[in-house]
């Protein structure tokens, strides 16, 4: 394929990705989304890997085929509560390879005019850092998620300093590998230090910002995927990297302002990781009423007006599936029902949006944060199903606790409120909800899918 044809393929290739974002950002046009997106990258590796200026193609389509089954293995083997650290674990991948990218373009840099010499050079350094960066940051990530790794905040003694000294540090080592034409020594040093930095900076990140570390680190994987461009001279993966690193640093931005802190304040630490977290604590502050399906059931029954707010624990429980039954069953009884959706509710942007549209859940009644704050005064029943932090009115009352000022969902202003837990323990955060010892609250304990599955059946007699 010749090289106006590739450059070709690689603008419709980019307008592709363009109308795959704007489909992503809305969940009626998100499938369009997903396939204006498949086919822009099969049209970016068609014409890659038949480029006249390719060679060595029997090893590309045989890392393509190891590439695919392993994809499609875990495609088809991940469950949705399993998808935050997948997405983590990919973009380590994508640092990965900026990393071995930068190494090889170092040794062998190819047609590179003398007069760009020095601009190649300071591109390979910073996109090995930022692919080392994003590589064992996303390790981090994922290891928090899947419970490898704690979910605490590191608290290493001034770990602020240590984080500017390594980015000073290797500002030195760019000069140094500047001036040196290129030093194996700078290059080494920096590539350990930036792994070291990447490592830290997620560690001390609490767990309950994990939303915005993924949307972080997938600007990062962007920004990386970038630099890979740069080096390799790649004009669609410049294109596509800065696509996904502006997208990425945008909704990191929207997820801060949803939790009302700034970006700086949560790459300095998550919630917990302040002298405050211990004037909230994780002890009783109350004594808690508990339920049981059946009296649950009742009061749906009764209900004109129902909300529902899910969490991470909903997607644990995989009991989407039955609170769609629920709402369809309670809608055609004639009760208002809808969904109130937080930003950062689950471990992933999105993460609710997506367990509701898989089990068949209107688009239509499940609404943002913003948009039904207002009605839970009215509201006659609050279903919470695996939230905590979310709805912790803590935020509001509590100037000392760890998440004050934080954006949350009122469920307590409505008249009745259920909380779908398996036991007391604290949330993500590790922070106490005063909600579950509130007059109009009640617990309902046990697993979210078989208490929903109750409820179902008695709503069904």
């Amino acid at each position: 394929m010749s090289q106006g044809l590739v450059t070709a393929a690689y603008i419709v290739a980019a307008i592709c990705f363009i109308f795959s974002l704007a489909g992503l950002s809305k969940q009626e046009t998100a499938k369009q989304g997903c396939y204006s997106g498949i086919v822009g990258m099969a049209i970016a590796l068609f014409a890659t890997i038949f480029s006249e200026t390719v060679s060595g193609l029997g090893w590309i389509m045989l890392a393509m085929i190891v590439g695919a089954a392993v994809g499609i293995h875990k495609a088809k083997k991940v469950e949705m509560t399993e998808m935050p650290e997948l997405i983590a674990l990919l973009h380590s991948f994508v640092g990965l390879a900026a990393v071995l990218v930068g190494f090889n373009s170092f040794i062998d840099a190819g047609n590179v005019s003398e007069d760009m010499h020095t601009i190649h050079l300071v591109e390979v350094f910073l996109g090995v850092f930022i692919g080392a960066v994003t590589f064992t940051g996303s390790v981090v990530a994922f290891g928090k998620l899947n419970g490898k790794i704690s979910s605490k905040p590191l608290q290493l003694p001034h770990k602020h300093k240590l984080n500017a000294a390594a980015l000073l540090v290797s500002f030195i080592l760019l000069l140094c590998f500047v001036s040196a034409d290129g030093s194996w020594f700078a290059l080494l040093v920096m590539t350990v230090i930036a792994l070291a930095f990447g490592w830290h900076l997620v560690a001390s990140i609490g767990g309950a910002d994990m939303p915005v570390v993924v949307s972080m680190l997938n600007s990062y994987s962007g920004w990386a995927a970038a630099a890979a461009g740069f080096m390799l001279s790649n004009d669609l993966l410049i294109v596509t990297g800065a696509l996904v690193g502006s997208s990425g640093a945008i909704l990191s931005y929207i997820m801060c302002q949803a939790m009302n802190r700034s970006f700086i304040s949560v790459i300095a630490g998550g919630f917990g990781s302040s002298d405050a977290a211990g004037a909230s604590g994780s002890e009783e502050v109350g004594e808690y009423r508990e339920v049981q399906a059946a009296e649950v059931a009742a009061m749906l029954k009764d209900a004109s007006s129902v909300i529902i707010t899910p969490g991470y624990g909903m997607a644990v429980a995989q009991a989407q599936y039955p609170v769609a039954e629920i709402t369809d069953l309670l809608r055609k009884n004639g009760t208002e029902v809808r969904f109130g959706i937080h930003p950062v509710a689950g471990r992933l942007p999105g993460h609710m949006n997506v367990l509701l549209a898989e089990a068949k859940v209107p688009y239509d009644i499940v609404l943002e944060m913003d948009e039904i704050n207002d009605d839970f005064a009215e509201t006659d029943v609050v279903l919470v199903i695996g939230a905590n932090d979310t709805v912790n009115p803590a935020a509001q009352t509590d100037p000392n606790s760890p998440i004050a000022g934080m954006p949350v969902l009122e469920v307590w202003k409505a008249k009745e409120v259920v909380v779908f837990k398996r036991s007391m323990n604290t949330g993500y955060a590790g922070v106490q909800n005063p909600l579950f010892f509130n007059e109009n609250s009640v617990m309902c304990f046990g697993d979210a899918k078989a208490k929903v599955d109750e409820i179902l059946a008695e709503l069904k007699k």
